[in-house]
């Protein structure tokens, strides 16, 4: 009988290799897919290597071509095979990246990869960074530093009093702050009805002038989510202006910057980045830009002794050293995220890593370019990053119906969203190979749907 590691590999690169031709969207049944996972309770255990093999035969019809080159609903980047296949060896080692006692090695993965990382998004040097799952737990650690220091300028030891009964904190954000920001919050003790949203213009990005009005009005010790990258519209704030708001008011100032931070790779995209080095923290995500399998994340924190602070867990019996990565996240044991983030590094490099944002950025400019020389067809946003939003026709309707044909065709994938009141579709350039023919086929894919479409209603 086969390994069940040679199994598992066969079967994955079946998958990887099925992406060219493969639609972006599994068009099986729920109840059909719950079916082929289904079954009594197992009362007797069977061999490994058919168990990955029925795993394999069960999820195949049900997996989204997301790695793939036609797939560009949401900001999902396309899991590049030197991670997943580091990540596979993340598993195999199964390493406990918690502290360094448990993986010496895991340990100093982090540790260099972190110093990479900080190079190469031009961050300050001594920044901590915590390794944790995604943008949404990157921004919980950093704004749970950020509460502490918060309450800590006005007398509070929130380590040692807890929430009950502590002064207040004021949260000023954008009013198009993304809704994991709100999750993060949310988690920390800050109800959403005390959170101060800010006026925002047309792209989203806050209003730098309406904050200081805000800040100006109330003394009391506030935390400042400023945003590099709005999700429909890729715009940034205007963070040179809020950073320097924030220092008057000794505000701490945190960046949402899931995928908009890596745009510090590119010295022509710095009329939108410049000012991202004055913030206080910083979240983004590994598995957009960084083609990083899912679960990878980083919560940068300038102030490593608050980040420590806020997510350090401590016993007696747990070994201490001169770098315990465990310091700096809200996990104990976890993956040892570190091997995948240092093997992208090492394979794409800084020039590497530029050149791909670059690409997809202009990418984004090419396909609006085309949409929009298209008589009913409209790109909302100004196009500075990635991220497209498209207006097709003249009500909701219509545009719905080019989406729902754009997917019901199965041939690229773009998914819609409300913006200013307004069905839009959202295209996301983001996933590494991507090239020329691919945004050709997706623009003549989106306008095949159109004209379809405009067929059906006039």
């Amino acid at each position: 009988m086969p390994h069940p590691f040679d199994v598992a590999l066969a079967r994955a690169q079946e998958f990887r290799q099925s992406l060219t031709d493969r639609a972006p969207r599994p068009v099986i049944a729920a109840e059909a897919l719950e079916a082929r996972f289904g079954g009594p309770v197992p009362e007797h255990g069977a061999p490994a290597e058919v168990v990955i093999e029925a795993l394999a035969h069960a999820a195949e019809p049900g997996l989204v071509a997301s790695p793939g080159r036609r797939f560009f609903g949401w900001v999902i980047g396309a899991s590049h095979e030197a991670a997943v296949a580091a990540d596979w060896l993340t598993s195999a080692w199964g390493q406990n990246a918690g502290l360094y006692a448990a993986s010496p090695s895991a340990a100093m993965a982090e540790k260099v990869a972190a110093r990479w990382l900080l190079e190469m998004l031009r961050l300050p040097e001594d920044c901590s960074v915590g390794f944790v799952t995604g943008a949404t737990m990157a921004s919980f650690t950093c704004l749970a530093a950020a509460r502490n220091a918060a309450l800590a300028r006005a007398g509070w030891n929130v380590e040692a009093l807890g929430m009950f009964g502590a002064p207040r904190i004021r949260v000023l954000l954008g009013a198009d702050a993304h809704a994991s920001v709100l999750a993060a919050l949310r988690f920390l003790g800050f109800g959403l009805e005390t959170v101060e949203r800010i006026a925002t213009d047309a792209e989203g990005r806050m209003l730098a002038d309406a904050l200081g009005r805000a800040l100006d009005a109330d003394a009391t010790p506030a935390i400042v989510i400023a945003q590099a990258g709005q999700i429909n519209t890729g715009a940034f704030d205007p963070v040179r202006e809020i950073a320097a708001h924030c220092e008057r008011h000794s505000a701490w100032l945190h960046v949402d910057g899931a995928f908009g931070l890596w745009g510090r790779l590119c010295p022509e995209l710095d009329d939108l980045t410049r000012g991202l080095e004055q913030a206080d923290s910083w979240a983004t995500d590994g598995h957009k830009w960084l083609q990083l399998p899912y679960d990878s994340g980083f919560a940068i924190v300038r102030d490593a002794a608050t980040h420590r602070r806020a997510m350090a867990i401590s016993a007696s019996y747990l070994p201490s050293s001169e770098y315990e990565p465990g310091h700096f996240t809200p996990e104990l044991s976890r993956r040892a995220r570190g091997f995948a983030v240092w093997a992208m590094l090492r394979t794409l490099g800084r020039a590497g890593l530029r050149a791909m944002v670059r690409r997809h950025c202009e990418y984004a400019r090419l396909l609006a370019a085309t949409l929009t020389a298209v008589p009913g067809v409209r790109v909302v946003n100004d196009v500075v990053l990635n991220q497209l939003i498209v207006r097709f026709g003249e009500d909701d309707a219509v545009t719905q119906a080019v989406i729902a044909q754009l997917q019901a065709e199965n041939l690229c994938f773009a998914e819609g969203a409300r913006w200013r009141g307004q069905w839009v579709m959202r295209v996301s350039i983001i996933a590494v190979d991507l090239d020329d023919d691919d945004i050709q086929r997706l623009s003549d894919a989106i306008l095949r749907a159109w004209r379809s479409t405009q067929a059906r209603v006039t």
